[in-house]
């Protein structure tokens, strides 16, 4: 076991068991021009933890650990979006509407697409996820079991949404995660505190937290 300086104490893993899940790192909320930032949101506070990112990806691919990439993603025909989703919000670009970088969170379209610097290898995983959490309608819980992943570490975008909401689903089916701090973010500074302080709350209610360098640390 492998264990890691976090809050609200430490966070102990077997390596052979641990899985990265790397949150919608994608262009549409990431980059200048997506949905994101056609929401009139900073895409820069995202933008600003992509080298750490890297290196926590870096730091299970070298010891061939399993990567998981998400990204918030619809079929071509929205049958699988809510009428409720697409609805929602003041925004008026829409789900499935044409931004400057495609039709917005359709699978397949240039904005889609995890950003560069992060973008998936041979081998790692890529689930299309239609809702906010990773489990709802993807497999993947069945594909984790069947890899014997008993605890994720986690990082992406954004941290009171689709990573929180992934982190609760995961406790809930079992998992014991991890959030990297500086590995995720939100375009609200006040709403990535308050998650973090109320995944860790109550003695890890949800799961732990901890910087980047404390894991490389104990990783050693």
């Amino acid at each position: 076991m492998i264990q890691v300086k976090a809050e609200p104490y430490p966070y102990s893993f077997p390596p052979g068991q641990t899985a990265l899940v790397v949150i919608d790192m994608q262009r549409d909320f990431v980059e200048p021009g997506g949905f994101g930032a056609a929401l009139g949101n900073d895409v820069a506070r995202l933008q600003a933890i992509i080298p750490t990112t890297a290196a926590l990806i870096g730091l299970f691919r070298d010891r061939n650990w399993l990567v998981i990439h998400t990204r918030e993603a619809h079929l071509a025909d929205l049958s699988d979006c809510p009428p409720s989703k697409i609805a929602r919000g003041d925004a008026s670009p829409r789900i499935g509407k044409a931004g400057s970088m495609g039709r917005l969170l359709v699978r397949g379209e240039p904005g889609n697409q995890i950003v560069p610097d992060l973008a998936p290898l041979p081998g790692e995983w890529e689930i299309d996820k239609p809702g906010k959490g990773m489990f709802w309608s993807t497999g993947l819980h069945e594909a984790l079991r069947g890899m014997g992943i008993t605890h994720l570490v986690f990082a992406g975008v954004t941290t009171e949404v689709c990573v929180q909401t992934s982190m609760r689903e995961a406790n809930d089916r079992g998992y014991e995660g991890l959030l990297i701090t500086d590995a995720t973010e939100s375009y609200f500074p006040e709403f990535k505190a308050a998650t973090i302080a109320m995944l860790t709350a109550q003695g890890g209610i949800v799961g732990w937290a901890a910087p980047f360098s404390a894991l490389k640390e104990a990783v050693g």
